[in-house]
Protein backbone atom coordinates (compact mmCIF):
# COMPACT_ATOMS: atom_id res chain seq x y z
CA UNK A 1 0.00 0.00 0.00
CA UNK A 2 1.17 3.51 -0.79
CA UNK A 3 1.60 5.64 1.95
CA UNK A 4 -1.15 8.18 1.03
CA UNK A 5 -4.27 9.59 2.10
CA UNK A 6 -6.87 10.39 -0.81
CA UNK A 7 -9.94 10.89 0.91
CA UNK A 8 -11.67 11.61 4.43
CA UNK A 9 -15.08 10.67 4.89
CA UNK A 10 -17.68 12.10 7.77
CA UNK A 11 -20.80 10.60 8.63
CA UNK A 12 -23.07 13.20 9.60
CA UNK A 13 -26.56 13.40 11.01
CA UNK A 14 -28.12 16.14 8.65
CA UNK A 15 -26.57 16.94 5.01
CA UNK A 16 -27.95 20.19 4.82
CA UNK A 17 -26.79 21.51 7.71
CA UNK A 18 -23.12 20.00 8.50
CA UNK A 19 -22.53 21.51 4.40
CA UNK A 20 -24.02 24.60 5.35
CA UNK A 21 -21.71 24.60 8.32
CA UNK A 22 -18.54 24.02 6.15
CA UNK A 23 -19.36 26.79 3.68
CA UNK A 24 -20.29 28.92 6.22
CA UNK A 25 -16.47 28.78 7.21
CA UNK A 26 -15.47 29.37 3.43
CA UNK A 27 -14.67 26.35 1.76
CA UNK A 28 -16.60 25.44 -1.46
CA UNK A 29 -18.14 22.10 -2.25
CA UNK A 30 -17.04 20.39 -5.61
CA UNK A 31 -19.42 20.41 -8.76
CA UNK A 32 -19.38 16.01 -8.03
CA UNK A 33 -21.24 17.07 -4.96
CA UNK A 34 -25.37 16.47 -4.81
CA UNK A 35 -28.16 15.83 -2.41
CA UNK A 36 -26.69 12.44 -0.90
CA UNK A 37 -22.82 13.77 -0.44
CA UNK A 38 -20.65 17.04 -0.62
CA UNK A 39 -16.63 16.69 -1.41
CA UNK A 40 -14.77 19.71 -0.61
CA UNK A 41 -10.68 19.39 -2.50
CA UNK A 42 -8.52 20.52 0.39
CA UNK A 43 -5.23 20.37 -1.11
CA UNK A 44 -4.09 16.90 -2.29
CA UNK A 45 -7.27 15.30 -0.60
CA UNK A 46 -10.94 14.94 -0.78
CA UNK A 47 -12.79 15.96 2.48
CA UNK A 48 -16.54 14.44 2.18
CA UNK A 49 -19.32 14.57 4.05
CA UNK A 50 -21.83 11.95 3.63
CA UNK A 51 -25.27 11.09 5.92
CA UNK A 52 -24.10 8.97 9.15
CA UNK A 53 -26.64 6.05 8.80
CA UNK A 54 -25.83 5.22 5.07
CA UNK A 55 -21.88 5.11 5.89
CA UNK A 56 -22.34 2.89 8.67
CA UNK A 57 -24.51 0.54 6.42
CA UNK A 58 -21.84 0.96 3.10
CA UNK A 59 -19.14 -0.23 6.03
CA UNK A 60 -21.62 -2.70 7.50
CA UNK A 61 -21.74 -0.93 10.98
CA UNK A 62 -24.08 -0.14 13.73
CA UNK A 63 -24.60 3.86 13.10
CA UNK A 64 -23.93 4.93 16.54
CA UNK A 65 -21.30 4.57 19.19
CA UNK A 66 -20.80 6.05 22.30
CA UNK A 67 -18.06 8.91 23.80
CA UNK A 68 -14.99 10.18 22.09
CA UNK A 69 -14.28 8.81 18.37
CA UNK A 70 -10.72 8.27 19.33
CA UNK A 71 -9.35 10.85 16.45
CA UNK A 72 -9.25 14.32 15.60
CA UNK A 73 -9.13 16.46 12.15
CA UNK A 74 -6.80 18.98 12.33
CA UNK A 75 -6.04 22.70 10.26
CA UNK A 76 -3.18 24.41 10.70
CA UNK A 77 -2.56 27.76 10.22
CA UNK A 78 0.44 29.97 9.05
CA UNK A 79 0.31 32.30 12.16
CA UNK A 80 -0.35 31.83 15.73
CA UNK A 81 -3.03 34.32 16.05
CA UNK A 82 -4.68 32.86 13.37
CA UNK A 83 -6.04 29.86 15.80
CA UNK A 84 -8.31 32.42 17.72
CA UNK A 85 -9.50 33.91 14.58
CA UNK A 86 -10.48 30.26 13.24
CA UNK A 87 -11.91 29.44 16.70
CA UNK A 88 -14.33 32.10 16.29
CA UNK A 89 -15.32 31.63 12.82
CA UNK A 90 -16.18 28.06 13.67
CA UNK A 91 -18.31 29.07 16.83
CA UNK A 92 -20.58 31.93 15.20
CA UNK A 93 -21.09 29.32 12.15
CA UNK A 94 -22.41 27.06 14.51
CA UNK A 95 -19.65 24.77 15.80
CA UNK A 96 -19.01 24.34 19.87
CA UNK A 97 -15.31 25.22 21.31
CA UNK A 98 -14.07 22.64 23.36
CA UNK A 99 -10.62 23.66 24.37
CA UNK A 100 -9.77 27.75 23.46
CA UNK A 101 -6.47 28.36 21.81
CA UNK A 102 -3.54 27.64 24.52
CA UNK A 103 0.26 27.35 23.97
CA UNK A 104 1.24 23.71 23.90
CA UNK A 105 3.91 21.42 25.48
CA UNK A 106 5.48 21.50 22.20
CA UNK A 107 6.06 24.95 21.25
CA UNK A 108 2.74 25.82 19.35
CA UNK A 109 -0.41 27.05 20.00
CA UNK A 110 -3.90 24.92 19.57
CA UNK A 111 -7.24 24.80 20.07
CA UNK A 112 -10.11 22.81 19.18
CA UNK A 113 -13.71 22.77 17.68
CA UNK A 114 -16.26 20.44 17.28
CA UNK A 115 -18.36 20.77 14.29
CA UNK A 116 -22.24 20.25 14.11
CA UNK A 117 -22.17 16.53 14.52
CA UNK A 118 -19.64 16.52 17.39
CA UNK A 119 -16.88 15.63 14.77
CA UNK A 120 -13.52 17.33 16.73
CA UNK A 121 -11.31 19.80 14.83
CA UNK A 122 -7.38 21.07 16.29
CA UNK A 123 -6.78 24.35 15.04
CA UNK A 124 -2.80 24.96 15.32
CA UNK A 125 0.16 26.95 14.65
CA UNK A 126 3.24 24.89 14.28
CA UNK A 127 6.50 27.04 14.01
CA UNK A 128 7.97 23.81 13.01
CA UNK A 129 5.63 23.26 9.98
CA UNK A 130 5.32 24.85 6.73
CA UNK A 131 2.03 25.63 4.89
CA UNK A 132 2.04 26.14 0.77
CA UNK A 133 0.63 28.13 -1.47
CA UNK A 134 -2.45 24.87 -2.14
CA UNK A 135 -2.62 24.51 2.02
CA UNK A 136 -0.27 21.15 2.12
CA UNK A 137 1.58 20.97 5.32
CA UNK A 138 4.62 19.44 6.01
CA UNK A 139 7.09 19.57 8.82
CA UNK A 140 10.65 21.61 8.05
CA UNK A 141 13.24 20.36 7.42
CA UNK A 142 16.02 19.93 10.20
Amino acid sequence: MEQRLSLITLGVANLAVARTFYETLGWQALPQSNETVAFFQCGGIVFALFGRNALAEDANLAPHGEGFSGFALAHNVREKDEVDTLLAEAEAAGGKIMRRGSDAFWGGYTGYFSDPDGHLWEVAWNPGGVIGADGSFRFAER
